[in-house]
């Protein structure tokens, strides 16, 4: 009697929520937030959406989790061999790149100021603002600059990346917008005309650090 041959089964990864997760940051990564569905998740993973509800309870919470999974991964343990200056700078281009790398955790930020997934960056902030031996009265007012400079040029920066047409070169883009700094009115627009050869020549990444610089020296230069 011929027998049947059996088809090898196929061995996949257990689903599990940072299995989920990863998924989801991969699929906001691609199609953004809008795009986000437990359907098209489930297709990801090859299983089905219920499946997927067991691990986590809606759409609300595996958002919060990707925000969990990209921002906390910039937090890292603090570093005896740096200075409070040199880690707040770290801390910040972190954040700075993770956003950069995942514009839509700048939008989702951007519309919930102050929510719980970022107080473990205010927290790291606030720690080495104290190492700066900041008056214990000026540490909520000189952490909040730095939080709120961080988080509002890292969202502007995505914003801007999602901005620009597929295909286009970040350098012929920035030269487009130079040309129309140049053509502006030059009675209501001295200084922006005069500054637009930098707008062609700057780095985004340095350009931040040094903001990030700037308020650092008006903080150890006050207190």
């Amino acid at each position: 009697m011929a027998t049947r041959s059996r088809r090898p089964e196929r061995r996949q990864e257990p689903l599990s929520r940072e299995r989920i997760v990863n998924a989801a940051v991969e699929l906001l990564d691609t199609v953004g937030e809008s795009g986000l569905t437990f359907r098209a998740l489930a297709e990801r993973l090859a299983t089905g959406p219920g499946a997927i509800y067991w691990h986590v309870t809606g759409k609300t919470e595996l958002l919060a989790a990707a925000i969990d999974a990209v921002v906390t991964t910039t937090v890292a343990d603090d570093d005896t061999d740096t200075t409070p200056k040199q880690a707040i700078r770290a801390l910040a281009l972190g954040v700075f790149d993770a956003i950069d790398a995942h514009p839509w955790v700048g939008t989702y930020l951007a519309r919930t100021p102050g929510q719980p997934r970022m107080l473990r960056v205010f927290e790291h902030i606030g720690r080495h603002v104290q190492a700066l031996h900041v008056p214990e009265a000026a540490q909520f007012t000189a952490a909040s600059a730095l939080m709120s400079y961080i988080l509002g040029v890292a969202g502007q920066n995505a914003a801007h990346t999602r901005a620009v047409q597929p295909g286009t070169d970040r350098a012929e883009f920035l030269d487009a917008v130079a040309t129309r700094w140049e053509e502006l009115d030059p009675d209501q627009y001295p200084f922006t005309r005069s500054v637009a050869g930098q707008l062609r020549e700057h780095d985004d990444r340095d350009e931040f650090l040094a903001g990030i610089d700037l308020i650092l020296t008006g903080i150890t230069a006050r207190w």
